[in-house]
């Protein structure tokens, strides 16, 4: 060993020639370890300030009572509409009397009774089911397909730092 690193001329310089190697060859190609450092980093940061906004917190008075109110709509409903059927059996005349009553409302106010009910009861859902294929997905692993009518440029794997353009493009090629 100590004739090699007579011709050569010492460990310093052979260093100092791979750090040179090593700059170098940074330039033209990213160094793929330190940007997995940094991508860790990201993620560590990123999950430290989620755990941070959804630490548990104890709801007041007030959080408790607008909870309880938004969850009355669909069992006053049931019950309501429930409640006609045991009205109208116990009361026919009243029941009438009323069904009449409720005749005189304008249409265009029924329509608006539709929408609000509608709109109460499809959000709900249409959360509830975009939940469900999410969580499926995730479940499974895979990935929503792209549609075929569409040409999507795919970027090379040294350019796609951003995590967001990694997942959408492993979804293309999955």
């Amino acid at each position: 060993m100590g004739l090699i690193s007579r011709i050569i001329g010492g460990a310093p310089a052979v260093t100092a020639l791979g750090s040179a190697a090593t700059g170098m060859a940074e330039v033209f190609t990213r160094n793929a370890t330190r940007r997995m450092e940094l991508n860790e980093e990201a993620y560590a940061r990123a999950m430290a300030q989620m755990g941070q906004e959804f630490q548990i917190v104890r709801p007041g008075f007030f959080d408790s009572f607008v909870n309880g109110l938004n969850r009355l709509p669909r069992p006053i409903l049931t019950l309501g509409t429930m409640g006609l059927f045991v009205y109208a059996m116990a009361e026919p005349a009243g029941f009438g009397l009323r069904m009449e009553g409720l005749q005189t409302v304008p249409e265009p106010l029924w329509w608006l009774l539709g929408a609000i009910v509608s709109f109460y009861f499809g959000a709900r859902e249409a959360h509830y089911f975009r939940d469900r294929a999410w969580t499926a997905r995730k479940a499974t692993g895979a990935a929503e397909p792209a549609p075929a009518a569409v040409s999507v440029a795919r970027p090379d794997d040294d350019f796609a730092d951003n995590a967001a353009l990694r997942d959408w493009v492993a979804g293309l090629r999955g």
